[in-house]
């Protein structure tokens, strides 16, 4: 089954297309950019990139898997939007991952790890995963501090992610090169038990963790005495 891969909640804007198989997951074609301020003008000709290089077409696609964050509100919601959309159109079910899990999964290796995003506002988004890959604490955002505190608490020996990298003197962990952010792969593989179970699609709720800077005013100041 061709299964396309998209995410969008860090500045790396990402698009895949994986073969989903009894077998395991197989690459087909990948294109990742980073650019924190051009998720909407990046992501759809990325969409369309992958699936050229796969010489495929949308209509062969058998479903939609997207990081469903945490993550910005103005760049995740650019990859939901575009997974949900396609997903309708294309009458294909959708399945969410936590992109962080696409960070820290991979790294799992028999010890606890932290995977960490930037957050903005000198704060990460992070997550614990424990030596099989499981998630053990998170999703959350604290400042690093916070995060490398909670970290030690349990017994995570090396870190991981763009976070991970930006505030390493804080954490005070070791830390893995990559992958730095979400890896296509790893969402796609944890999501392919439901692919090929053909599980009904998932509606794609972000996690945001905090409200976005741009409210609705709750009120008009009086222009008269």
């Amino acid at each position: 089954m061709l299964v396309l891969v998209v995410d969008s909640s860090t500045p790396a804007v990402t698009a895949a297309l994986v073969e989903v198989s009894a077998d395991g997951v197989t690459a087909r074609a990948q294109r990742c950019t980073v650019d924190a301020r051009a998720h909407g003008e990046l992501l759809a000709p990325q969409v369309e990139a992958v699936l050229a290089d796969a010489d495929a077409r949308p209509a062969d696609l058998a479903a939609i898997v997207a990081g469903l964050g945490p993550g910005p509100f103005t760049g995740l919601r650019v990859g939901l939007v575009t997974a949900a959309t396609m997903g309708q159109v294309l009458g294909i079910p959708t399945y969410g991952v936590c992109s962080l899990d696409g960070i820290g999964h991979p790294v799992a290796a028999g010890e606890p790890v932290l995977a960490a995003s930037d957050a903005r506002r000198r704060e990460v988004y992070w997550a614990v995963y424990d030596g099989a890959g499981q998630r053990i604490a998170g999703p959350n955002v604290d400042a690093p501090a916070v995060a490398g505190e909670r970290a030690r608490d349990l017994a995570v020996t090396v870190a991981v992610g763009d976070g991970a990298h930006r505030y390493a003197e804080i954490l005070g962990l070791p830390l893995r090169t990559e992958p730095r952010y979400p890896d296509a792969m790893a969402l796609a593989g944890l999501a392919a038990e439901r692919v090929r179970a053909g599980a009904p699609g998932e509606r794609l709720t972000p996690l945001y963790l905090r409200r976005p800077d741009a409210v609705a005013a709750s009120g008009h100041k009086p222009v008269l005495p």
